[in-house]
C-alpha cells in the first residue's frame, strides 16, 4: 500500500477523533488511527529503518 496514502488516512482519522462529538465515534476514529499507524510500522521495519515518523499518541480520552 502507498505509504502516502497510509500517513493521510491517519492524520485524517486522529483529526476525526479529537472532532467526534461522542465517544463511540472518538474511539473508532483513534482505533483506525492506530491501525494505520501500525501499517506505516510495518513499512518502516520492511525499509530497513530507512523511513522515520513520529507516531503520535492517539487520544488518551478513548476511557471519556
Amino acid at each position: 500500500m502507498d505509504l502516502n496514502y497510509l500517513l493521510h488516512r491517519h492524520q485524517i482519522s486522529v483529526m476525526r477523533a479529537g472532532a467526534a462529538a461522542c465517544v463511540p465515534s472518538r474511539v473508532a476514529h483513534a482505533g483506525l488511527a492506530e491501525l494505520y499507524a501500525g501499517a506505516v510500522s510495518r513499512i518502516q521495519e520492511r525499509s530497513g529503518g530507512l523511513l522515520q515518523m513520529v507516531r503520535p499518541a492517539v487520544m488518551a480520552t478513548a476511557d471519556e
